[in-house]
């Protein structure tokens, strides 16, 4: 990726969490300030600021025990002295490895998961946008065949990226759409085949009968191609997002998490959270409708984002 690229985003990024910041880090400052030494009421405090910015209980108080561990370690006694260890230890917390974008490399079925009104469509088209733009050889999906619109919307962003799509008519079934586009793929020597597929969570029992499905096809008719599954959540809905994760991750194993419409929210710190919680990575965050305004996570950018001036 260009520098100049990188700085675009990470400037667009910055300006996202411009109100996560106001609400956050402006309080965590003044509690950098406003403490002269560190005690028992300084670290009840500043967990009390990381739960209410979206952080979470667990992982907060997983950042407060690391962040006394390296107190202890380089023998600090005044608060302001410890800021960038808190920075760092956040950090700690959301490393994504590099086998996170084994899928990129490798032939591979890629679904994306979640509830209506997520950004899920789009994150498809968008992720089907920057792979073509790798030179990967590219197909869609349409397998959310519930949503009303859902398949044209997707077909317009076939057309915006430039690659192929597999779609049949509203409500049909879901797995064999799937079952047809492998083939398709496989024939057209596909690199990567992207899914949508249907955001129900309202009945459990259906959603992991329809997901069986279709990974009971993949596995059979493709089996030498990596399998991603990423669920695409909404950042600005905090703790609902996390909840949704959690429930999804109860019916199927999810690689990944791609976290949305993180510009304009005070909710950001879910991206913390999320990542800490289920142990599962978030590999992309959104901030805007481009195709570009979808970008693999960085947890350095990020939270240097979050607390920069």
């Amino acid at each position: 990726m260009e520098p100049k690229e990188k700085k675009g985003f990470f400037s667009r990024l910055k300006d996202g969490l411009t109100k996560t910041r106001q609400s956050f880090v402006s309080g965590v400052d003044s509690l950098f300030n406003g403490f002269s030494e560190i005690d028992d009421d300084f670290y009840d405090e500043l967990e009390e600021l990381l739960v209410m910015g979206d952080i979470g209980i667990n992982t907060s108080m997983r950042i407060i025990d690391g962040l006394k561990e390296k107190v202890k370690e380089n023998k600090i006694k005044e608060a302001s002295a410890c800021k960038q260890l808190l920075i760092d230890t956040i950090k700690s917390q959301m490393q994504v490895h590099d086998d996170a974008y084994q899928f990129l490399e490798k032939k591979s079925v890629v679904l994306l998961i979640g509830v209506n009104g997520v950004g899920k469509t789009t994150s498809v088209g968008k992720l089907a946008g920057q792979c073509k733009d790798r030179g990967k050889k590219v197909m869609l999906a349409a397998a959310d065949t519930f949503r009303a619109g859902a398949i044209d919307q997707l077909k317009e962003w076939s057309n915006r990226a430039g690659v192929d799509i597999i779609a049949g008519q509203e409500g049909s079934d879901p797995a064999a759409i799937v079952y047809d586009a492998v083939a398709a793929a496989k024939a057209r020597d596909v690199d990567i085949l992207i899914c949508d597929t249907a955001g129900r969570l309202h009945n459990k029992k259906n959603l992991m009968a329809e997901l069986h499905k279709i990974y009971t096809i993949i596995e059979k008719e493709y089996p030498e191609a990596l399998l991603e599954t990423m669920i695409v959540v909404d950042g600005t809905t905090g703790q609902n997002a996390l909840s949704q994760a959690k429930e999804f991750s109860e019916v199927t194993d999810i690689s990944g998490i791609i976290l949305t419409k993180l510009d304009g929210t005070a909710k950001g710190g879910i991206a913390i959270a999320i990542q800490s919680e289920l142990n599962i990575p978030v590999k992309y965050i959104g901030i805007g409708e481009k195709i570009d305004d979808l970008q693999r996570f960085d947890a350095e950018e990020f939270v240097n984002a979050l607390f920069e001036n």
